[in-house]
Parts: C-alpha cells; sequence; structure tokens
C-alpha cells in the first residue's frame, strides 16, 4: 500500500510530461501535412530527374561527365 503514494504522483507526472509533450506537437504542426511523408518515398523528384536525363543521353549519344 505505501508503495502506491509513491507510484500514483509518479504515473501522474509522467502524463502530463505526455500531455505537455502532445500539446507542443499539436502548436508546431507536426501533425499539418500526414501524407506528404508518404509520397516523399514512393515518388522521389530527384529520382525521376536522374532516369530523365538517362534517357536524354541514350537518344543523344552523349555521356555524362
Amino acid at each position: 500500500m505505501a508503495s502506491l503514494y509513491l507510484l500514483i504522483p509518479i504515473a501522474i507526472i509522467f502524463v502530463c510530461i505526455a500531455v505537455a509533450i502532445f500539446i507542443w506537437a499539436v502548436k508546431s504542426e507536426q501533425f499539418e501535412d500526414l501524407e506528404r511523408q508518404g509520397y516523399d518515398i514512393l515518388f522521389d523528384e530527384n529520382e525521376e530527374k536522374k532516369n530523365e536525363d538517362k534517357t536524354d543521353d541514350e537518344h543523344t549519344g552523349k555521356e555524362k561527365q
């Protein structure tokens, strides 16, 4: 029973810290654009540019330096 007097305040402190971190994340717009990260993985713009450069070089017969 005596351990509850220690564990309950520690649990309340942890909950307050978790709520504070969640509020900070919402205010700093961490959850505004959830789909962009998924699109970045699927559609890498740099990879598309590399592929376009390779096909242009194959058609013109030039090599990249």
